[in-house]
């Protein structure tokens, strides 16, 4: 079901999305810490540990929806991690550039009819959109210690962005994918 080459690729995005996000989701001390032991850590590692921590469930899950579910439809479906956008996007945060753009993964899949492909398409937002509401239940109805909702409260945001984000009928986007192969049904 998943090669060799994908859990590299899944490896890989789970760094890339840790080092992008490090800033943006930082490790916060834990209640009666030593800040000599602390900060004798290099803290971008946990930075980045930490930002992975919050990100790269929500963009690797994403992504296996669409491979799984292409491949429920007979499809050869295979996940990819884009080195490149990384490499471009990681060497603009080291240039300490003010705004970054996101780019999680894709799945590349044999042609699919196009209800078929609508289906694949949704069905990365509609997995964030499902972790974002089992983020809400666990804060809501206190499913977990309070200590975690510092993972968890994020993680359920983030969800929420890149649901909203890839329904956008922007070409490149699951939304524009979503729509075109909707309008090609129906009209």
């Amino acid at each position: 079901m998943i090669s060799i080459g994908e859990i590299i690729d899944i490896v890989i995005m789970t760094f890339a999305i840790g080092y992008i996000f490090s800033d943006f989701f930082k490790r916060e001390p834990l209640e009666g810490y030593d800040p000599l032991k602390y900060y004798q850590r290099p803290p971008l590692w946990e930075n980045i540990k930490h930002a992975a921590m919050i990100t790269a469930p929500a963009v690797v899950l994403h992504e296996l929806a669409h491979k799984f579910v292409a491949m429920s439809f007979g499809a050869q479906a295979t996940l990819h991690a884009p080195y490149t956008m990384y490499a471009i996007v990681i060497l603009l945060k080291l240039m300490r550039f003010p705004l970054l753009f996101f780019i999680g993964g894709y799945v590349s899949h044999t042609p699919l009819p196009a209800l078929q492909s609508a289906f694949v398409s949704i069905a990365g937002p509609l997995t964030n959109l499902l972790l974002w509401l089992a983020a809400l239940a666990v804060v809501k109805y206190k499913l977990v210690d309070r200590k975690y909702y510092k993972i968890i409260v994020p993680m359920g945001k983030i969800n929420m962005f890149l649901c909203i984000f890839n329904m956008l009928p922007i070409p490149g986007f699951d939304g524009y994918n979503f729509f075109a192969a909707l309008f090609s049904v129906f009209f």
